[in-house]
This record gives C-alpha cells, sequence and structure tokens, in this order.
C-alpha cells in the first residue's frame, strides 16, 4: 500500500537515506530540510537518481514552517530532525541544553500535534519518533544530547499509550538507532571542545578524551545505514507497528544488557 509520508531532517544521514529508501519503493515521500540549500541538494541528487521527491525546507523550530504540514494528508510523519550537544552537565552552558530541548522535544512534540489533527480525524495514521539508544542509556560527556533523547521516548511511549486508549487508529512507534557513521556523532563531541577552555575541570583530559572518541567510533559505528533505514521502512509499512525499533542490533543487545548488570 502506498503512504504519503513525510519525513523531517531530510537533508543528510539517516533521514536522506531513509526518504531515498521509502520513494524506491513506491511511497509518496514529502522530504524536508532544515535550511534551502540542503532542499537544493536533495533534489538535484533525487533528479539524478530518478526519484521522485517532494522536498521543501522545514525548520521545525519555525511556526510558520510547521504549518505547511496542514494542507498535507499524511499517512506518516517520520520526526527525524534533530541536533547534538555534548559536554559535562557539571559545567555546559544551560542555554546549550535548552536550545536542544527545544529542537530535539519540544518542536518535535509542536509538529506532531499538528498531523494528529487529520490523522485522529482520519482514523488513521502512523507517527515515528527517531530517538536513540542514547535515549536508554545515560552517556557522560554526551548528557544534552542523551537527556533529550531520554525525554523523547518517554514522549513516544507515553502517547502511544494516549492514542491507544482514544481509540482512532494512530500509531506510535520510537525508532532508536545505534552509532551509525553518518558524521554525526563526530560533530556532536567536537561540540564541547569548542567552550572547553582552560578553565574548565576537563581541560587537562581533553587530548585523552578526543582520543578515546576516535577509538569508540571506529569500533562501533556501524559503517552505514542501510539497518535502521530497513527498521524506518518496516515501521513505516506497518498496520500495527512495534514500540521500538533498534539498530544495528548488536548495540541494542548492548544496552540491554548494560541496564541489567547496572552499568
Amino acid at each position: 500500500m502506498t503512504k504519503t509520508v513525510l519525513i523531517t531532517g531530510a537533508g543528510s544521514g539517516i533521514g536522506r537515506d531513509a526518504a531515498l529508501a521509502l520513494a524506491a519503493r513506491g511511497h509518496r515521500v514529502i522530504a524536508t530540510t532544515f535550511d534551502e540549500r540542503q532542499a537544493q541538494a536533495l533534489r538535484a541528487e533525487c533528479q539524478a537518481k530518478g526519484l521522485a521527491l517532494d522536498v521543501f525546507k522545514l525548520d521545525i523550530t519555525s511556526a510558520a514552517d510547521r504549518e505547511l504540514l496542514l494542507p498535507i494528508e499524511l499517512d506518516v510523519l517520520i520526526n527525524n530532525a534533530g541536533i547534538g550537544e555534548s559536554g559535562s552537565l557539571a559545567e555546559v552552558d544551560v542555554v546549550r541544553i535548552r536550545r536542544i530541548f527545544e529542537v530535539n522535544v519540544f518542536a518535535t512534540i509542536e509538529l506532531t500535534q499538528l498531523a494528529l489533527r487529520g490523522m485522529i480525524a482520519r482514523r488513521r495514521g502512523t507517527v515515528l519518533f527517531v530517538s536513540s539508544i542514547a535515549g536508554r542509556l545515560p552517556m557522560p560527556f554526551l548528557m544534552p544530547y542523551s537527556m533529550s533523547k531520554f525525554a523523547l521516548s518517554a514522549a513516544g511511549a507515553g502517547l502511544r499509550a494516549e492514542m491507544d486508549q482514544l481509540g482512532a487508529g494512530v500509531q506510535i512507534a520510537l525508532i532508536e538507532p545505534g552509532a551509525i557513521h553518518t558524521g554525526f556523532n563526530q560533530t556532536m563531541t567536537a561540540s564541547k571542545y569548542a567552550w572547553m577552555g582552560p578553565g574548565s575541570y576537563f581541560h587537562a583530559q581533553a587530548a585523552k578524551m578526543k582520543a578515546r572518541e576516535s577509538r569508540i567510533f571506529c569500533l562501533l559505528e556501524a559503517r552505514d545505514t542501510r539497518a535502521i533505514v530497513a527498521r524506518i521502512v518496516q515501521a513505516t509499512e506497518a498496520r500495527r507497528p512495534r514500540l521500538r525499533y533498534v539498530a544495528p542490533w548488536i548495540q541494542g543487545l548492548g544496552v540491554r544488557l548494560a541496564r541489567i548488570f547496572g552499568v
């Protein structure tokens, strides 16, 4: 069954790859990007690949941009747009934490509420929240991001229960990627070094931290997005999606074991 799917944050990484994969499977895909530069690049790529996607700029933090969603009769909303931020909670500027919650949680919920108006009225539809395994296991020095994903995962699980109680036929699911090599993780972990000057508690450890992060990425990151894109496609096409879809599976297993053993 062909579905009308809107995905945010489709300018790069998981969002871009999921949009292309869904279009290749025959769905009508509305791929939205943070800015017009990304939109132009994605249009050019779609044209080169012979894929018909509707592409436009939708900054989810802009009320005017969010309202672009209202005239569209959506079957599936994929909340993929998000930003990263790193640093110790002992000293990271709270302005940075507020910003990441504004994008990853508050604007995402505001967009979802607009989509739900039509879905509840039509008594069908699916909303996917792209969270992270960082939203299930606290990660030192990534807590601004991790906290936002904990909140988003809780929101998705709670909204699923509410929609079930309403009986409106609206499905909610969580997509929880692990470490995947898109460049997002490197940009996020590097963000703290822009402000960790000589006055930082961890300034003396910065070089060792950078080296450790590089090793971890080399060991853990999946080389491509295929596994998580397959989960997004699966959840998009399911009549009743599961609550959680995790990939790569080995990282999801690692998180479960870490929680069991209290790591």
